[in-house]
């Protein structure tokens, strides 16, 4: 149950941090609900996660997958600049992420 917790808790973070970016600085209201809404949520998923996954995993993998996945949004919504170094740095924090959990 506590890794459906995390999924739980990077989904509502990517959501978060993608309205955040709409928000303007917390200057146009809807996405700036959604941004708190999403944020308490991911914590309060996480929370229940950190009940049964180790804190340095389940910490890992919230917040290199939540890189990930905001990444592409970066790109693929918001027309982000990509380029290989911009790649290979992101895979580095996975292939760290996926370490961690094989040695823990």
């Amino acid at each position: 149950m506590g890794w459906i917790y995390l999924v739980a808790a990077v989904l509502f973070e990517t959501i978060g941090t993608s309205l955040l970016k709409l928000s303007n600085g917390f200057s146009i209201m809807l996405p700036s609900i959604g941004t708190t809404i999403s944020y308490i949520l991911c914590f309060l998923f996480l929370s229940h996660a950190l009940k049964t996954i180790d804190m340095s995993v389940a910490y890992a993998v919230w917040g290199a997958v939540g890189i990930l996945l905001v990444a592409i949004i970066g790109i693929f919504v918001f027309h982000e600049p990509i380029n290989l170094a911009k790649i290979i740095f992101i895979l580095l924090i996975v292939i760290g992420t996926v370490g961690l959990k094989l040695v823990n």
